[in-house]
This record gives C-alpha cells, sequence and structure tokens, in this order.
C-alpha cells in the first residue's frame, strides 16, 4: 500500500500514525510545510519520501507532489491527514486522483454542522433544534419557538472557537455588531448537560472495530470564552444509551476505514442528543486515553486496520483515564512538584501543551489512570484547586 500522510509533522502523534503504518506494511510518503531538518526522528525513519511544500493551502503545489509520488512510487492507495483542517483537501485530492475514501461529493456533509442535522434524523437519535443565524430577524424566529438562551457557533470547523451563549436580546445585538462577515453561524437551542463522546475505529466494511467513550466535566465553550482549565474521563465501559446513540449515527452516515469522534449531550434527565459528529481521531490527548484505557497501541490498531483490513481486539476497558489541564494565567493551590508527589502513582504523562491548542486544552496538562474513579477524580479536584 501507497500512503500519502499529509501534515505527518502536526500534530506531533503524525509520527505516530506514520510509524504503526510502516510497521503494519505500507510504504509511507509524507507531504508538508516543515524542513525535512525539522521532522521528529520516528517521522523521518517511517518516511520513503518527504515532499516538502511552501504553503500547505495551496492546491497546484500539493497537486504536483502527487504526480511526483505516482510517476516515481506507482498508484496511490490512501491520503490522509486525520485532521479536520484538512478534510475538503484530503476530498479534493482523493477525487482528482480516484483514491479510496470520502470524496468532494460527501465532505460537506462531515464539515457542516446543519448538513450532519439531516444524518442525525435519519439516525433515529435526538438532536438540537437548530437553524442559520444570517440576519437578526431570522435568529428571533428561532429563538421565539426555543427560547433564551440560545448557542451560535461556526457552521463549519470544530472546537469551540466563535462559539458563544446568547442569553438575551443585548447580548444578540452585541453579537451581530461583531461577528465576522465571512463566517456562516447556525444558532442551537442550549441544552443543559456534558459532553460525552462516542470514539473509535470503523472498519472498510462498516463495522466498529473499537469504541471508547470520554466525558468532559466542564463546557469546553466556557472552558475558551472564559480561558479555563478542563478535565474529562475515559471510561473502561460506555455507557449503553450512548453506544446505541453513535452506533446509530456511524450507520446513518456510511463512513468506512476511519477513526470517528462523535460527540452528543448526557443530560441530567439521562437524555442522549446529538451535537456533531467529526470523522477524525479524538482530540486533547484522548487517542492516548484510549491507548492508557484499554491497554493498548490504538495507533497500530488503526494501521493494522487500513493497511491489513485486520478486525484487532476484543478491546476490553481496564481503566479510567483522567485529563487534567492548568492555565498560566490562574494561581494554583499546588504546585507543580506537588501535584507529582501527591499523584505520581496515577500519572502516566504530562507536559506543556502546544501554545496552538492552549485556549482550550490548557498550557499544562496531566493525564492519569487508576481503576479506581474516586481517587481520580480527588487528583483532578487537587490539580485544579486554586488559590482563594
Amino acid at each position: 500500500m501507497n500512503f500519502v500522510f499529509f501534515s505527518p509533522h502536526f500534530p506531533a502523534n503524525g509520527a505516530d500514525f506514520c510509524d504503526r503504518l510502516k510497521k503494519a506494511g505500507a510504504r509511507v510518503l509524507g507531504i508538508g510545510d516543515a524542513p525535512y531538518d525539522a521532522l521528529d526522528a520516528k517521522l523521518k525513519a517511517a518516511l520513503s519520501e518527504y515532499y516538502r511544500v511552501a504553503d500547505m493551502e495551496d492546491y497546484d503545489p500539493v497537486f504536483r507532489a502527487m504526480g511526483h509520488f505516482i510517476h516515481k512510487w506507482g498508484r496511490i492507495d490512501r491520503f490522509e491527514s486525520l485532521n479536520e483542517h484538512w478534510l475538503e483537501l484530503e476530498a479534493n485530492i482523493r477525487t482528482d486522483f480516484n483514491i479510496y475514501g470520502t470524496k468532494l461529493d460527501f465532505v460537506k456533509n462531515l464539515k457542516r454542522k446543519s448538513r450532519m442535522r439531516a444524518f442525525f434524523r435519519k439516525s433515529g437519535v435526538d438532536t438540537i433544534a437548530q437553524r442559520k443565524c444570517s440576519d437578526r430577524a431570522g435568529a428571533m424566529t428561532f429563538i421565539r419557538r426555543v427560547g433564551y438562551p440560545v448557542v451560535v457557533k461556526p457552521d463549519s470547523g470544530s472546537g469551540a472557537s466563535n462559539t458563544f451563549k446568547i442569553s438575551n436580546a443585548k447580548e444578540l445585538d452585541q453579537f451581530f455588531r461583531d461577528k465576522p462577515e465571512d463566517v456562516t453561524f447556525v444558532m442551537e437551542q442550549f441544552i443543559e448537560g456534558l459532553v460525552v463522546t462516542y470514539d473509535g475505529l470503523v472498519n472498510r466494511d462498516g463495522e466498529v472495530v473499537l469504541a471508547a467513550s470520554h466525558r468532559y466535566d466542564q463546557s469546553v465553550m466556557e472552558v475558551v470564552n472564559k480561558d479555563r482549565h478542563m478535565s474529562y474521563t475515559c471510561f473502561p465501559r460506555i455507557n449503553p444509551a450512548v453506544e446505541e446513540a453513535g452506533r446509530k449515527i456511524l450507520k446513518a452516515f456510511d463512513v468506512r476505514e476511519r477513526f470517528f469522534h462523535i460527540e452528543l449531550f448526557e443530560t441530567k434527565d439521562d437524555r442522549v442528543i446529538a451535537l456533531e459528529v467529526n470523522m477524525r481521531p479524538p482530540g486533547a490527548w484522548m487517542t492516548d486515553a484510549i491507548n492508557y484505557t484499554f491497554d493498548i497501541d490504538v495507533y497500530a490498531a488503526w494501521a493494522d486496520m487500513v493497511v491489513r483490513d485486520a478486525a484487532g481486539g476484543p478491546y476490553e476497558g481496564k481503566y479510567f483515564t483522567a485529563y487534567a489541564s492548568r492555565k498560566r494565567r490562574l494561581h494554583y493551590l499546588h504546585s507543580h512538584e506537588d501535584v507529582l508527589a501527591a499523584h505520581r502513582d496515577k500519572i502516566v504523562h504530562h507536559q506543556a501543551i502546544e501554545e496552538v491548542f492552549s485556549r482550550a486544552m490548557g498550557n499544562y496538562a496531566y493525564q492519569m489512570r487508576s481503576k479506581d474513579e474516586a481517587a481520580l477524580r480527588e487528583a483532578v479536584a487537587y490539580i485544579h484547586a486554586e488559590k482563594a
């Protein structure tokens, strides 16, 4: 298999994906904008060739890179970045070179929240009331139906950037004064609940070969807008209602041989409501949280599925894994050294976060695992405790 990995150097776990692809038997070819000498040693060892382009947003040089690879190595079997930002470029390349995977005619269904709703309805899973938010009159029509508060967010894109809770007419007016003209927004009914995920791998036959679930302790929108720390937990067992909803959504989208990251709301009255779907690995160290929870190598599981059509598993959850971040601007009760001393037995990884991800993920983060969920909750509380 000739596998072209786009942007293998960023995010950093691209090196792990490329390494496992090579070990699974693929020839891995990379396209990126970083100098070759700046690449991670593991990534260099995994790549048979690296083609540098000056601007990864410029389609023509990427197209030429593909022509070079085909001339030198023969037919290209896969083109992936595993990154939400490049979904459209990936689909364009696959369409132009007839490569297996999502093509241009379908990719907008994976990028636009307004398009996702049709698939949620098809799946039979409850979804949030929503409408495109182009003018104040239309917004007021929607608000009269669902009431305040509402949430506005970009129709295309992931994460909580440019996502706001609007609680009254004054805040609505402020939004329309300040909103960027070149961004299409959708407005959604506000749901009181926490985001829970359904994450994993679906093979080329549309079968789920690995599934996991995480739950955030805070609203990511509030974390970003208020510049706060955040935490989540990966569970050894999935809530059956979350599992059922996730599988129904995957069946409706009928996407094959991919990671999936489905976000749902879990309400206080135990409803599960579809929020959005991302056909990529989950972010915020969640791939590693899956590894720690199941005691597996999810990078290898993905590569074996892609290259060998391997089923893998069965994967059995063994631990709870928690993530807890800190923000540089906040004043914490316990020092980094205190955290390590108090919870060294549970901490499996800790490091500074790349600045580009820090608004949501924090400036520094700890990853911990234990068979005792209560002990993890105590550790998270200890890390997040602030001075009066």
